[in-house]
């Protein structure tokens, strides 16, 4: 942390769930699900012992299997109060839930580049708006700021939450053209006040057994 938080700041981690069987096959799962591979369960419990360094008072979960898994192996380290919310659910993907992200960038590739440049208003076919998420989104981190001030909360959730979350309060447009700054797969911290929401920290790597 770079600077001094106020008493009455919520501290608000964010974390991926573990690799799936699907994220190995680059399958595009949204509201969908697979379990966490050997290796993500493994990964899960090194981010266990990385998370301990701070002193977290609840989680508050995606509802989705691949995440209650994951909350499920971290939390028999940090023992922690659980509160599972479906407005963390990863962006529903419609028609292209179940596909390979190669696939669809070969037999969809005009509307997804279409859908790419709209930024937030990206929409898989029958999905869901990623502006949508966002508001579902940050419901969900207000009411958790409303009422746990001054606490720090751990948020297990997906990738796709995380960019959304971190894009937000950077004032990103989440087009391809602005230069990424979000490492997949690593640890990041935000404030939250009556004011709004600040980022704290950035790509926090787990400490590995060695």
């Amino acid at each position: 942390m770079t600077r001094e938080i106020p008493e009455k700041t919520t501290l608000i981690g964010l974390i991926r769930h573990g690799e799936t069987e699907w994220n190995t096959q680059k399958r595009i799962q949204g509201s969908g699900n697979s379990p966490l591979t050997p290796k993500g369960v493994s990964r899960t419990r090194e981010w266990a012992r990385t998370l301990q360094q701070w002193p977290w008072d609840q989680i508050h979960a995606s509802d989705l299997g691949r995440v209650k898994q994951t909350v499920t192996i971290l939390n028999k380290d940090l023992q922690l109060p659980v509160f599972f919310d479906e407005r963390l659910r990863e962006q529903h993907w419609g028609e292209w839930e179940g596909l390979t992200l190669s696939s669809i960038k070969t037999d969809h590739r005009i509307e997804l580049e279409r859908q790419v440049a709209r930024g937030w208003e990206f929409t898989a076919p029958g999905g869901e708006a990623r502006s949508s998420v966002r508001n579902r989104v940050f419901a969900c981190l207000e009411q958790i700021v409303t009422e746990a001030p001054g606490k720090k909360i751990l948020v297990v959730c997906h990738m796709g939450i995380i960019k959304t979350i971190l894009y937000h309060i950077s004032n990103r447009a989440f087009r391809p053209e602005e230069t990424g700054f979000i490492q997949n797969n690593l640890f990041h911290i935000i404030s939250g006040d009556q004011d709004g929401f600040k980022l704290e920290c950035l790509n926090i790597p787990r400490q590995s057994n060695g």
